[in-house]
C-alpha cells in the first residue's frame, strides 16, 4: 500500500490504517496484528516508522505487545464525541463481523447558485461514494457530501480520496461534529445501487439520510445510505 508524505507523517498514516482495520474487524479483538517485518514490507517503510505507528496504537489502548507472542488487539471501539451511542459499524464488529470499505468515487463538485445543492452545501462540495462489504457481501451503499465549510481552502480543494476515516480526517482539520440528525425510510433502491448491492431490480432497502453539524450549527456533512437489511438488520445501542 502506497503512502503519501503530503498527508502527514508516515507513522501516523500507518497508525490510522491499522486502527481502521481494527475498528472494522479486519484484525478482530484478541487477534495478533501482522509482525513488524510484514508491515514494513506492506507499506514500504522503515522499522522505526512501523514501531512508531504501533506505539501510538498501544498508547491509545488498541493493542498491547506481549513478549514471545506478538502485538494483540485489546480494544476495537473508538471514543465517541457525537453522543453516548456507539457507531453502527462498531456494533457489527463487536458481533464478530468483518466490515470492509471500498472507495468508488471521490470528486469535487461545483454547485450552481440558486439550487438546492448550493443552499445546502455551498458553492462547492466533495462527493465521496463508498461501498461497505459485510463478511464478503455488499451491504451498504453510502454517499457523503462534504460541504464547503468542511473542505480545505473554503471548498476550493478536496480531501484526499484515500482517507481511512472520514470523521478522523475532519477532526484533523479542526472540525468536530457535535450533532447529527438521521431520517429513516424504506423505498426501492435505484438501479445502480441494486447492481452494487447485488439485489434484484426494485428491491426495497432501508435508506438513511444524515445531516452532521459542528459546534456552531454549520452543516458539515450530508449523507445518503442504502442498507440491505436482508443481509443484516440496522443496530442502534445507547449507554445509560
Amino acid at each position: 500500500m502506497s503512502l503519501k508524505r503530503k498527508q502527514g507523517p508516515l507513522y501516523q498514516q500507518i497508525q490510522k490504517i491499522l486502527r481502521d482495520r481494527i475498528l472494522h474487524g479486519v484484525y478482530p479483538l484478541g487477534s495478533i496484528i501482522p509482525s513488524e517485518p510484514q508491515l514494513e514490507k506492506e507499506f514500504g517503510v522503515s522499522k522505526m516508522t512501523v514501531r512508531g505507528a504501533v506505539q501510538e496504537l498501544s498508547q491509545e489502548g488498541y493493542v498491547q505487545k506481549k513478549s514471545g507472542v506478538g502485538t494483540i488487539v485489546m480494544r476495537n471501539t473508538s471514543y465517541q464525541k457525537l453522543s453516548k451511542g456507539k457507531k453502527f459499524t462498531e456494533l457489527l464488529v463487536e458481533e464478530g463481523h468483518k466490515l470492509e470499505k471500498r472507495l468508488l468515487v471521490s470528486e469535487l463538485i461545483t454547485n450552481d447558485a440558486g439550487t438546492e445543492e448550493y443552499h445546502r452545501h455551498g458553492p462547492y462540495c466533495q462527493r465521496i461514494e463508498r461501498l461497505y462489504i459485510l463478511n464478503g457481501q455488499p451491504y451498504i451503499h453510502l454517499i457523503h457530501f462534504l460541504t464547503a465549510d468542511a473542505l480545505p481552502g473554503g471548498g476550493a480543494k478536496e480531501m484526499g480520496a484515500d482517507i481511512q476515516s472520514l470523521y478522523d480526517s475532519l477532526e484533523e482539520n479542526d472540525i468536530v461534529l457535535e450533532n447529527f440528525k438521521d431520517r429513516f425510510f424504506v423505498e426501492p433502491a435505484p438501479p445502480e445501487v441494486c447492481l452494487l448491492l447485488k439485489l434484484p431490480p426494485g428491491t426495497h432497502v432501508l435508506k438513511r439520510l444524515r445531516n452532521s453539524y459542528d459546534g456552531e450549527g454549520r452543516l458539515i456533512e450530508h449523507s445518503v445510505g442504502c442498507y440491505n437489511t436482508e443481509l443484516h438488520h440496522y443496530l442502534v445501542s445507547y449507554d445509560t
